[in-house]
């Protein structure tokens, strides 16, 4: 019998294109996403400081199309080419991209779902309002369901734990599943740097650096950066408070430029614990049909946006039918 009623959660990239397959399908969908945005790490963060916008594109930096699918979906967002051709940037920012997807949707924001209830066929969502700090897990509890068909759309690790009690079996496959973090920084300066658009360093913390204000469609009279540490920094730093991993990361950028940098007029930290896709599922997705679960990621096929568009869309299809 087709899926009438299916719950996916992740907004991120995999989930809007399973969304978007099955709703072709005829397939009623409700999406629940702990961010206050669609699109996972295909994120931008907008901030005020002392009267004036920033913005920085703080998950994904860029995309490439190999395939007609993602390469048709970048067409479609409005997507230019940064900072070289084959390599494209959602404008204004980032997020656009998703939010294109996103569209008509039904889909609830600020919630984390935190277990899966019932069984094959009426499966029920337990979610809370995302959790910041001083809350916790029971804040705000509800409950949505029943759905026929659940689909998992978040990090391996975040999906293995949902299927614990559900789907044990399920949950175990996706231990092999490996990723690399990554520390961001943001930071805006009131003068520009004395560096390119663009670097990746050989050596040291930095694995990448941008002026973020440089790409298509951004506030170019402000000077705004992002950088990333490499896994390994990431990797051994995990557990640094944000303003530690940002003190570093500043230096670092400074060691680059040469000089000292000028006090930033804002800078922050964020932590990305599920980055790169180091050990993938090896598999296009993950479905149970008899009992109605299933996941779906960058995760099940390599480190790139453009994979879990295409895992995203494989595992739409595969329930669809």
């Amino acid at each position: 019998m087709p899926l009438q009623r299916v719950a996916i959660v992740g907004a991120g990239l995999a989930g809007l294109a399973c969304a978007r397959t099955l709703a072709a399908h005829g397939t009623e969908v409700s999406l629940l996403d702990k961010g206050r945005s669609p699109g996972g790490r295909l994120a931008t963060r907008r901030v005020e400081q002392d009267g004036r916008a920033f913005s920085f594109d703080h998950g994904a930096q860029y995309l490439t199309a190999r395939g007609p699918l993602f390469a048709a979906t970048l067409d479609a967002a409005g997507a230019r080419a940064w900072p070289e051709q084959g390599k494209r940037v959602g404008v204004p920012r980032m997020s656009a991209i998703a939010r294109g997807l996103a569209e008509g949707l039904d889909m609830a924001l600020g919630r984390e779902v935190v277990a899966l209830t019932g069984g094959p066929g009426a499966w029920m969502l337990r979610h809370v309002a995302a959790r910041r700090p001083g809350s916790t897990a029971e804040d705000d509890a509800q409950e949505s369901g029943p759905f026929q068909a659940v689909a998992l759309a978040i990090p391996a690790a975040q999906a293995a734990a949902l299927l614990a009690r559900p789907a044990p079996h399920l949950g175990r496959v996706l231990e092999m599943v490996r990723f690399a973090p990554c520390w961001t920084l943001m930071a805006a300066f009131p003068d520009r740097l004395p560096l390119p658009d663009t670097l990746r360093p050989e050596d040291g913390p930095v694995g990448w650096a941008a002026r973020d204000s440089s790409k298509p469609g951004r506030d170019h009279a402000t000077e705004c950066w992002v950088v990333q540490a490499g896994p390994a920094w990431s990797r051994e730093n995990l557990e640094l408070r944000p303003e530690q991993a940002q003190a570093a990361l500043l230096d670092a950028l400074g060691a680059l430029a040469g000089a000292p940098l000028t006090a930033p007029l804002y800078a922050a930290a964020h932590r990305w614990r599920y980055a790169l896709v180091e050990t993938p599922l090896g598999a296009p997705c993950l479905w149970e049909p008899t009992r109605g679960l299933g996941a779906a990621g960058d995760w099940c096929i390599a480190a790139r946006a453009e994979a879990a568009v295409q895992s995203g869309a494989a595992l739409g299809a595969v329930m669809a039918r």
